[in-house]
C-alpha cells in the first residue's frame, strides 16, 4: 500500500463526508508529528506499535570494490516495533 492508497482508506474510514483533502491533511499531520516527536523521545501507538531512535555506533566496514578497510560513522536510525495486537493480525 503507498501514502495514496493510505488516503483513499482513510478517507473510505471518515465516511461519506470525508474529502479526500481532509483526509491527506490528517495522514500528512499525523506523519508530521511522529516524525517531530521521535526524534527526541519514543512514540507509543497502542495497538499499533513503537517508534524510536536509535544510535548506533561507529564501526569498521570493508569496501566492497577494494576490500579496503574504512570507517563507518556514527548515525542515528529510527526502529519500530510492532505491537504484539498488531503481530497477530
Amino acid at each position: 500500500m503507498n501514502k495514496t492508497q493510505l488516503i483513499d482508506a482513510i478517507q473510505k474510514e471518515l465516511g461519506p463526508d470525508a474529502t479526500k483533502k481532509c483526509a491527506a491533511d490528517a495522514l500528512n499531520a499525523t506523519l508530521a508529528a511522529i516524525t517531530k516527536a521521535v526524534a527526541t523521545e519514543k512514540v507509543q501507538l497502542v495497538g499499533f506499535g513503537t517508534f524510536e531512535t536509535k544510535k548506533r555506533p561507529a564501526r569498521t566496514g570493508r569496501n566492497p570494490r577494494t576490500g579496503e578497510a574504512m570507517t563507518i560513522p556514527a548515525s542515528s536510525v529510527v526502529s519500530f516495533k510492532a505491537s504484539s495486537a498488531l503481530k497477530a493480525n
